[in-house]
């Protein structure tokens, strides 16, 4: 195959003449289903303290109970997913409609718990909040699972795989933009309806988008059809790329989560101020991707996500010195790390479609990565919430603390904590990666060569 084949593929056509119709169809779907995200990740956790006074340590052993759930049926929903994609596209299509409206009917019921079951007590409404979140968190992941395999299977090239992600991220920053600008001026309710609306769109473009090819294609190495079709795990270059996107995914869901009580407490906000935060982070998010994509095609996935993870520390520790009233720093702490989340979201996927490419499994088995991948990113989410919070009461602080020694545990937390965790990332990054990739690309001196 020569080196032109990939403009072949479908993920070609993301680039050049047209590409905003094809990005635009694909990547739509990345815009409700990050909206959604938001209430379920971020504001839930708060909406639950504050509104109903659950308990922190509580509700963090629900949060991570339901998410692990979640996220232990990440990889069978990605073999099922392979096996629709082998049967249909419309197998695929109608799993995921379905999948769409027990999402929208699940967020209902977790932001609005029926009157009796809050009058029930706590343990009913925490009861009600775990097996809602279970049923949500598996039909998001259903959706997301698919979405994420139909782009793997697109093909392409490194800045062509970076287009595909970048178009679904790059719109998915913008929903998330929107849900954190709604609830607070318009309100929970509002928002899930909105949130309905997007949805339905969503899936209505991503129906009419670029299709995957019908045959697999072959893999660019010679040797890459010939590798044995093992378990996802079981593959050494999607273990190293596993253990840097645990690393920095955990990294990343422990501000998530904590941000809000940071805001309301460390830096003692008015609830006014909030969506403005939360606004200035995802905007220069999605603003900064197509800068991160550029820079792709002269360094490289592996080294511009390695630039974005130095710059979120650097950024973090600053926010460490933040307190009581440092609103417009905190602005910019919010701006600059939405500049640098553009890697994590625009980059390890297209680093992972590649994996799949060079294993030569592509066509084939893309859910059964992006299954393991999501699960990954779910346990993040499950260790920030379950960890975290208990960690936060055991050390003293609860909301609305202003106590010297609980807001510095809040501060460790959010602040500090992340830091070591991406800097163990980053150099996980450049250890497993960048640097075997730099040996592969090195020719051996004369001297060492093995005679033929």
């Amino acid at each position: 195959m020569s080196a032109a084949a990939p403009v072949s593929e479908p993920a070609a056509r993301f680039i050049g003449a047209g590409a905003w119709r094809h990005g635009l169809g694909y990547g739509l779907l990345g815009l409700p289903l990050a909206f959604v995200a938001l209430p379920l990740y971020v504001i839930l956790p708060n909406h639950y303290a504050r509104e109903f006074a659950a308990p922190l340590a509580a509700l963090g052993a629900v949060l991570l109970g339901a998410r692990l759930i979640d996220a232990v049926l990440d990889p069978l929903i990605g073999r099922w997913c392979d096996r629709l994609f082998a049967r249909s596209i419309g197998a695929v299509l109608s799993a995921a409609a379905v999948s769409a409206v027990v999402l929208a009917l699940g967020l209902w019921g977790l932001l609005f718990p029926p009157a009796e079951v809050q009058a029930a007590g706590m343990a009913a409404l925490l009861s009600w909040a775990g097996a809602v979140m279970a049923v949500t968190y598996t039909a998001y992941s259903v959706v997301s699972v698919a979405h994420q395999a139909w782009g793997a299977r697109l093909g392409g090239n490194e800045a062509q795989r970076s287009r595909v992600v970048a178009w679904r991220e790059a719109l998915a920053l913008v929903g998330v933009l929107v849900a954190a600008v709604l609830p607070g001026t318009l309100g929970l309710g509002v928002t899930v309806s909105t949130f309905a609306v997007l949805l339905t769109l969503g899936w209505w473009a991503w129906s009419r988008s670029v299709r995957p090819l019908d045959q697999p294609s072959m893999a660019t190495s010679p040797t890459a059809a010939a590798l044995p079709s093992l378990s996802p795990l079981r593959q050494p270059l999607f273990q190293k790329l596993l253990a840097v996107f645990v690393l920095n995914g955990t990294a990343s869901a422990i501000p998530a989560t904590l941000v809000l009580f940071f805001v309301q407490d460390r830096l003692q906000a008015s609830s006014a101020q909030e969506p403005a935060f939360l606004a200035i982070y995802f905007l220069f998010a999605a603003l900064s991707i197509p800068l991160w994509v550029r820079a792709v095609s002269r360094f490289g996935l592996a080294r511009t996500w390695l630039v974005g993870m130095a710059l979120a520390v650097a950024v973090f520790v600053w926010a460490a010195t933040l307190g009581t009233g440092d609103i417009v720093p905190f602005l910019i702490v919010c701006a600059l790390s939405g500049i640098a989340v553009g890697t994590d979201l625009a980059l390890p996927g297209a680093m992972l479609a590649g994996v799949i490419g060079r294993l030569g499994e592509r066509g084939q088995r893309e859910g059964a990565y992006f299954g393991w991948w999501s699960f990954a990113a779910k346990l993040n989410l499950a260790l920030a919430a379950g960890l975290a919070l208990p960690l936060l009461a055991w050390f003293g602080y609860t909301p609305g603390a202003r106590d010297a020694e609980a807001l510095w545990t809040l501060t460790v937390a959010y602040c500090l904590l992340p830091c070591v965790l991406k800097l163990l990332a980053g150099g996980a990054l450049y250890t497993l990666v960048i640097r075997p990739e730099q040996r592969a690309a090195s020719p051996l001196p004369a001297s060492l060569k093995v005679p033929s």
